[in-house]
């Protein structure tokens, strides 16, 4: 059975990196999520995690007025103390940011599509309440 249509795109950082440094594939993928109108986040914890001091700030700037940021909230903080626990246990200082994310993820819109490049710690932290596609 084919999966239902994203309603929701996020990137983790390497999605984010990879838009950043302009890669066509990443960008006709999120092009194509604006056809459809699929709206594209980030967390505002991607953003800190994927820039370096190489980074064109002023494409960062361009980059970030097209995508919709997410701030981290309250709740989120409490969903990825949640997610690290049933994941069997996972430990919030190797994990934090990724567990911060997913709870994001989850309370978007779904069916919620997660481009990322770290698959297993989605995996652990999501279980099948994402859909994952590697970059």
């Amino acid at each position: 059975m084919k999966a239902p249509a994203a309603r929701s795109l996020v990137l983790d950082s390497q999605g984010l990196s990879l838009l950043l440094r302009n890669d066509r594939q990443m960008i006709t993928r999120i092009e194509a999520a604006r056809r459809v109108g699929v709206p594209v986040l980030v967390s505002a914890l991607t953003v800190v995690e994927a820039v370096h001091g190489k980074t064109d700030t002023a494409r960062l700037h361009w980059v970030l007025s097209r995508l919709q940021v997410q701030d981290v909230t309250h709740a989120d903080s409490l969903t990825a103390v949640r997610l690290l626990s049933e994941a069997g246990g996972l430990h919030g200082h190797k994990y934090a940011i990724d567990a911060l994310v997913a709870a994001m993820a989850l309370r978007v819109p779904g069916p919620v599509l997660v481009l990322t490049s770290d698959r297993d710690d989605w995996t652990k932290l999501c279980g099948g309440r994402v859909q994952i596609k590697d970059v």
